[in-house]
């Protein structure tokens, strides 16, 4: 049983060799654990101190990619080196890397197919901005409700994947991936859970993904409506569509009862055109999801022929 730790590094040069070396190396049911580091095009000498530090594989991307690009670098490395577990973690040590024994055990012992840390359960998060966990919280929320799970952590990277996982995923997007992973993971019936984990953010970091607020809402926002609506299309576009069929009866209704009263139709035209139109901008929406339901369907025998191929590029 192979374990691959991989740490996604953008100019982490100061803290990686610190977090490389607290990685456990000895740990119960797996008989080999290797450290994987994507460099992500650092300016930095981040790339060179990580295979001092002693990580086994090290990889560039040569240019800054992002953090969506460098996780799919990630996981192409990890099942080409033989992973049976990859585990992802921060290279700044802000999660401690003796979790990652207590992060890989529901897949030891086959009972997920991926573990995803939690920061929000009674290990709180400490010093964590006050705004990245109210947006953290809320995203979890709505998603979850969405998806009829609950979601504890929705963008955590400290996370745990089966071999089986990483050769199922699909990861489109290049800004980030745990939004993705997440909806993708939950859309192929594969089972994960939350596991609580102690995390420290240090005072004065800046994210390496979220450079305003303003900007990480919108690009998570197109992100995680993309990935819903190609999950779960009749529920995105005919959740809607029923509502506004619904409505644009309640209001026809409406005129029927108004008109039969006094038998004239012009003081009441509002409610027939508004009802009308309800109906009709409802009922497109229910076309496009019976449409989208037959593209999903597609793209699933799309996916698993991806899967097959990808099995047969990495067999071990």
């Amino acid at each position: 049983m192979r374990l691959i730790v991989n740490l996604p590094a953008y100019n982490e040069a100061e803290k990686i060799a610190e977090t490389i070396k607290r990685i456990p190396r000895q740990i119960e049911g797996i008989d080999e654990v290797l450290v994987q580091v994507i460099d992500d095009g650092s300016k930095d000498a981040t790339f060179t101190i990580a295979k001092e530090a002693g990580a086994e594989l090290v990889y560039t991307n040569g240019v800054n990619r992002g953090v969506g690009k460098t996780f799919r670098h990630a996981v192409e490395r990890a099942l080409e080196n033989g992973a049976d577990i990859m585990v992802n973690i921060d290279a700044d040590g802000q999660f401690d890397p003796e979790d990652i024994k207590k992060i890989i055990q529901p897949i030891l012992s086959h009972e997920v197919d991926m573990v995803s840390a939690d920061r929000f359960d009674h290990l709180a998060a400490k010093n964590i901005p006050f705004i990245k966990d109210v947006l953290n919280r809320l995203a979890a929320k709505l998603i979850g409700s969405f998806m009829n799970v609950k979601i504890k952590d929705l963008t955590c990277g400290f996370r745990a994947y089966s071999r089986e996982t990483l050769l199922r995923l699909n990861l489109p997007g290049d800004y980030t991936y745990t939004q993705e992973v997440i909806i993708d993971a939950l859309g192929k019936n594969l089972k994960i859970k939350w596991v609580p984990v102690a995390v420290t953010y240090y005072e004065g970091r800046k994210s390496r993904v979220v450079k305003t607020i303003w900007s990480y809402v919108n690009n998570s926002f197109r992100i995680i409506i993309r990935a819903i609506r190609d999950v779960r299309p009749m529920k995105f576009f005919g959740i809607p569509g029923l509502l506004l069929m619904l409505l644009g009866i309640a209001f026809f209704i409406t005129f029927l009862v108004f008109y039969s009263q006094d038998l004239k139709i012009s003081p009441y035209r509002n409610y027939l055109w508004f009802g009308g139109g309800s109906f009709f901008i409802g009922l497109q929406f229910f076309v496009f999801a019976l449409i989208a339901d037959m593209i999903k369907s597609s793209r699933r025998l799309t996916e698993d022929l991806m899967y097959q191929v990808k099995k047969d590029r990495y067999q071990k």
